[in-house]
C-alpha cells in the first residue's frame, strides 16, 4: 500500500518542465504568448495610433519657399503657398492634427510680427481651414522666433519681465484663435499666461478654441536642431530663469496644476523620452489628456544614428514612440508622424 502525502509535503524542486515553475509545479511559460506576431499584437498592453499623433510645421513668410532644414532631414520651411501638397499627404496618411510653428518677416525686440493677423502663421491657419477643414490646426504660441534677441519675452536691462511678456502671448493665441486654430499652445513657461490667454479668448467670443500647455517645459539641451529650424537660439544668456530645472520632479506637478487650475485643456511634458519620468507623474496627478513633445534632438540623433549604419531607424522610431505611450502620453508630438503613418499603413 502506498503511503499518502503529506499536504505540506515540500515538492520536488526539479518537478516541472525548465527552470521556472509556478505555486502548482507547473511550467510557467510566458513566451506563449510572445510566439507570433498575431499573439503578441492581441496581448499588446499599449498601441501607438496614428490620430493620437500630431505633426509640426513651420511655416514662413514669402512665396514658393521649400527649404529643407539642415539639422533635421525630412523636415523643410514652408510657405503658405507651398502648404498645400503637405497638408493633403498629412491627411492621406491619416494624421489629424498639425502643430504650427511660423517665422517672421522682421524681427524686433518684442516680437511684433507674432501678434499681427497677417503673419505667417495666421495666413497658413486660413489657408489650411480652407482646404482641410476637418484637420486640427494647433498653433505654437511663443515669442522666441519674433524676437532679435531669442529670448521668450520682453527683455529689460537682460531680465526677461513676466507680465508684459504675457500680455504679447495673449495677444498672439487670439491672433491665431481669430484666424481660425482650433488649439493654442502657449510653449513660454511665463507665469500666469493660461489664465489670460483663457480669459482673452473667451472675451472675443474663442470660447471654443483649446488651450494646450506647455505645462512641464524644461531647459534642455536637446532643442538644439529646432532653434536652427526656427532661429530662435538666444543672443545672450540661456532660459534657465524661466525654463524648468532639468533636476526638478515634483516641481513639474506643481507647474501642470497651476496650468489645469488657469483653464488648460491639455497639458505637455517637452522634452519626452529623457523625461518619462515626469510624463508618468504628471499622467497619474491630472485627469486632462496629456501631451508630450519628442523634440527635435530626440528626432535628429535617431535620424543620425541610422544614417551611420549604428541604429534602425523604422524599430527605434517605433519603440521610442511606445515607450512615451507607455509612461502615459494620449498625444504625441513627433517629427515621425509621417513616417509613423506610412509604417502603419504597410504593417509592422
Amino acid at each position: 500500500m502506498q503511503p499518502e502525502l503529506s499536504p505540506a509535503a515540500p515538492r520536488d524542486p526539479q518537478a516541472g518542465v525548465g527552470p521556472r515553475t509556478g505555486s502548482l509545479s507547473l511550467p510557467v511559460r510566458p513566451r506563449r504568448l510572445r510566439r507570433t506576431l498575431a499573439l503578441r499584437r492581441m496581448v499588446r498592453e499599449h498601441t501607438v495610433r496614428v490620430d493620437q499623433l500630431i505633426y509640426p510645421l513651420f511655416v514662413v513668410p514669402g512665396k514658393d519657399i521649400d527649404d529643407p532644414i539642415d539639422a533635421m532631414p525630412g523636415v523643410r520651411h514652408l510657405s503658405v503657398d507651398r502648404l498645400e501638397a503637405e497638408v493633403s499627404e498629412v491627411r492621406r496618411l491619416g494624421i489629424k492634427a498639425v502643430l504650427l510653428f511660423g517665422l517672421p518677416r522682421v524681427k524686433d525686440p518684442f516680437g511684433s510680427d507674432a501678434t499681427k493677423p497677417d503673419g505667417a502663421v495666421p495666413e497658413a491657419i486660413r489657408a489650411i481651414k480652407s482646404w482641410a477643414p476637418d484637420l486640427v490646426v494647433m498653433t505654437d504660441v511663443c515669442l522666441c522666433a519674433y524676437t532679435d534677441h531669442g529670448h521668450c519675452g520682453v527683455v529689460e536691462d537682460g531680465v526677461i519681465l513676466n507680465d508684459p511678456s504675457v500680455d504679447l502671448l495673449t495677444r498672439m493665441a487670439v491672433a491665431h484663435a481669430g484666424a481660425g486654430a482650433d488649439v493654442v499652445a502657449p510653449s513660454d513657461m511665463m507665469d500666469g499666461r493660461i489664465g489670460a490667454i483663457r480669459s482673452s479668448l473667451d472675451k472675443h467670443g474663442l470660447s471654443h478654441v483649446a488651450i494646450m500647455s506647455y505645462a512641464a517645459k524644461y531647459a534642455s539641451s536637446y532643442y538644439g536642431p529646432f532653434r536652427d529650424a526656427a532661429h530662435s537660439a538666444p543672443q545672450f544668456g540661456d532660459r534657465r530663469a524661466y525654463q524648468m530645472d532639468p533636476a526638478n520632479g515634483r516641481e513639474a506637478i506643481r507647474e501642470v496644476l497651476l496650468d489645469v487650475a488657469e483653464g488648460a485643456d491639455i497639458v505637455m511634458v517637452k522634452p519626452a523620452m529623457p523625461y518619462l519620468d515626469i510624463l508618468q507623474m504628471v499622467r497619474n496627478n491630472v485627469h486632462l489628456p496629456v501631451a508630450a513633445y519628442q523634440v527635435s534632438g530626440e528626432y535628429s540623433q535617431i535620424i543620425a544614428a541610422a544614417d551611420r549604419g549604428w541604429l534602425d531607424r523604422t524599430t527605434v522610431m517605433e519603440e521610442s514612440l511606445l515607450a512615451i505611450r507607455r509612461a502615459g502620453a494620449d498625444l504625441i508630438i513627433t517629427y515621425f508622424a509621417k513616417d509613423y503613418a506610412r509604417m502603419s499603413h504597410h504593417g509592422s
